[in-house]
């Protein structure tokens, strides 16, 4: 039986959740940037510089975007 919890999620607050979901976008984010880069080299090309700033860019934007939400609530589901 999976147990229900609502939780209020308030404009411009951050919880732990927030920024473990921002550090795996932060994770995903580079991929797009190398697949377009050696897309476009015809090679496999790292250029940690453009990484790092991709990561860095993806995690500020995922976290303001959970900031400037609206206040909402949100149910979650344990199993």
């Amino acid at each position: 039986m999976a147990e229900t919890k609502k939780v209020e999620k308030k404009q411009f607050t951050l919880n732990g959740r927030d920024l473990v979901q921002g550090l795996i976008v932060a994770a995903l984010t580079p991929v797009v940037v190398l697949i377009q880069q050696s897309l476009e080299a015809g090679l496999l090309v790292f250029n940690w510089q453009a990484l790092g700033m991709a990561a860095l860019g993806g995690l500020i934007a995922y976290l303001a975007k959970n900031f400037l939400e609206s206040t909402k609530t949100v149910t979650i589901e344990k199993e």
